[in-house]
């Protein structure tokens, strides 16, 4: 499995201890560095590939929040932080999770399993990312290019199909087996009547049931797992 670089930002030394300890039980994490306050880790991070920052909010010279707000392209952020109230402020800047001290292992490990996911499709993508792989799709009277390695799945839903990228959702007015003609990719597959999957986002299969990175579920027909087990080279 391959690592989570992650840091560590808070002026307590207790909250930086508690979340190094709770990191180094957790398998995938690998904690690059551990900082005081976001002035130092701001250089750290422009020079080093960080994908999980564990963060303080209220903090000396500029708080978690708005050092989320100055970065251009930043990692995954979980909050930490005494302070209920910025629950809403922490998910309005873009992160992930937010936890409330004192934090339970139990919960850490949730937040950190979201924020994994999280990280592994934008893996996903950024690796298989093509720039001429992909399809125009007519939505909300504009025509938008999706490239095909950040569509999870398509959904059918009467006249119109749900595109499901890893950012958000684009609904067309087209038949999936329209769709599935102009997917010239091996990596999709349609499971059933009214799914088709990107198979680079495949988690796990148990029984006749497909689960998806983002913790999405779809069922396999009966007649398509066989196929299905070959294309996953199974």
């Amino acid at each position: 499995m391959e690592k989570i670089n992650c840091i560590i930002i808070d002026d307590e030394p207790l909250g930086r201890d508690l979340v190094e300890s709770f990191a180094k039980e957790v398998s995938y994490l690998n904690i690059l560095s551990i900082f005081e306050n976001p002035v130092t880790a701001l250089s750290f991070l422009e020079e080093n590939p960080v994908d999980l920052v564990f963060s303080d909010i209220e903090m000396p010279k500029i708080n978690g929040l708005d050092f989320l707000r100055t970065l251009d392209n930043p990692p995954v952020f979980i909050f930490i932080t005494a302070y209920r109230e910025f629950a809403l402020d922490g998910f309005d800047t873009g992160a992930t999770d937010y936890l409330v001290k004192p934090v339970r292992f139990d919960r850490f490990l949730k937040a950190v399993q979201k924020a994994k996911n999280h990280i592994d499709l934008k893996r996903n993508s950024t690796n298989s990312q093509n720039e001429n792989d992909k399809i125009f799709i007519k939505s909300e009277g504009k025509i938008i290019k999706i490239l095909l390695s950040e569509i999870l799945y398509i959904e059918a839903q009467g006249d119109y199909l749900n595109v499901m990228t890893t950012s958000e959702i684009y609904s067309t007015q087209m038949t999936l087996t329209s769709m599935e003609e102009s997917l010239l990719n091996k990596k999709f597959f349609r499971v059933q009547r009214s799914f088709i999957l990107n198979l680079d986002f495949v988690r796990s299969i148990h029984g006749n049931m497909v689960e998806l990175l983002n913790g999405k579920s779809i069922s396999v027909s009966v007649n398509k797992k066989e196929e299905l087990y070959r294309l996953l080279g199974m």
